[in-house]
């Protein structure tokens, strides 16, 4: 067990490139050229290679780079029970760019029992050490809600299922809490919830293109938002074990390098950063496009 205690002073958010043989192996696993065993393999090799160098880099806490993943969102959703890959109508749009459609719709009630997430964290348990800690990153609750209402077909789906939000969020969160109390008994104690939705509602154009097919103004959609935010979030956030660490990566996409929103922080500021129950915040602020740090003023000690 490591004794590092996290969030450290300098860190990364835990995604890496996919080195040239993993893409091949799983390009071949998708044709059906490979088995499971086999890819598995291969992205084992690869994330042992990765654990070396982020230890050689100096690094205090490590990944699996999301080796295993395909998505940094969509294949921690799929893992949940009562929940399906399926197609979108379309991909994310993002700064000349549009994801493929890949999404979940709730099929099920929702439950967290026997995640492969927990799997995945035991393969890297074994490279921890007094000076090496393993962080397990997720995607918010808040992302997952965002999913299943990112358009109209999702949202009859979604609530086709579960007559109400508060049934709906209830699940939501007892299902996190599952799979967080798995990630802990298995020996997890930095976790991290990697969250675009406060990235999201930060921009204007956004929140003007939605309120077109809502009965609310764009500043009434982001107080919702906010408050729907905080209500998933911290609810998996209530009464953790004292020696497990958690932080949120808040951020406005990055697929391919291109963006997805823009925005200061300023309009969430109070929500985020003085009502969410996070032990840090890991914040993009690599261009102008996430504005100024006056809205720090508002992190809690």
């Amino acid at each position: 067990m490591s004794k590092l205690q996290a969030p450290f002073r300098v860190d990364h958010v835990g995604s890496f490139l996919r080195p040239k043989e993993l893409v091949e192996a799983k390009e071949k696993f998708v044709k059906g050229e490979i088995t499971r065993e086999e890819l598995t393999a291969v992205e084992d090799k690869a994330i042992e290679k990765l654990v070396e160098q982020q230890k050689k880099a100096g690094l205090k806490g490590f990944t699996d780079g999301e080796f295993r993943r395909q998505y940094w969102h969509l294949d921690f959703f799929w893992g949940l029970n009562g929940v399906d890959h399926t197609q979108a109508k379309i991909g994310y749009q993002f700064h000349d760019e549009i994801t493929k459609p890949d999404s979940a719709d709730v099929v099920g009630k929702i439950t967290g029992e026997n995640h492969p997430f927990v799997e995945h964290f035991k393969f890297l348990k074994q490279f921890e050490d007094e000076d090496f800690i393993v962080k397990q990153t997720i995607p918010a609750p808040a992302q997952f809600y965002f999913e299943l209402i990112r358009d109209a077909e999702h949202i009859e789906q979604t609530f086709s299922v579960y007559p109400s939000k508060e049934e709906l969020f209830k699940d939501i969160i007892a299902a996190y809490r599952q799979v967080i109390k798995e990630l802990y008994d298995a020996g997890c104690r930095l976790l991290q919830i990697d969250d675009c939705t406060w990235g999201v509602i930060v921009d204007d154009n956004f929140l003007n293109i939605v309120s077109k097919e809502s009965h609310l103004t764009p500043e009434e959609l982001r107080r919702e938002h906010k408050r729907e935010f905080l209500e998933l979030n911290n609810g998996i956030l209530e009464d953790l074990p004292e020696d497990l660490t958690v932080n949120t990566h808040v951020c406005r996409g990055n697929f391919h390098s291109t963006w997805a929103s823009s925005g200061g922080y300023d309009s969430v500021s109070d929500a985020l950063f003085e009502d969410e129950n996070v032990h840090a915040y890991y914040l993009e602020y690599d261009t102008d496009r996430a504005g100024d740090f006056k809205p720090l003023a508002k992190v809690s000690d």
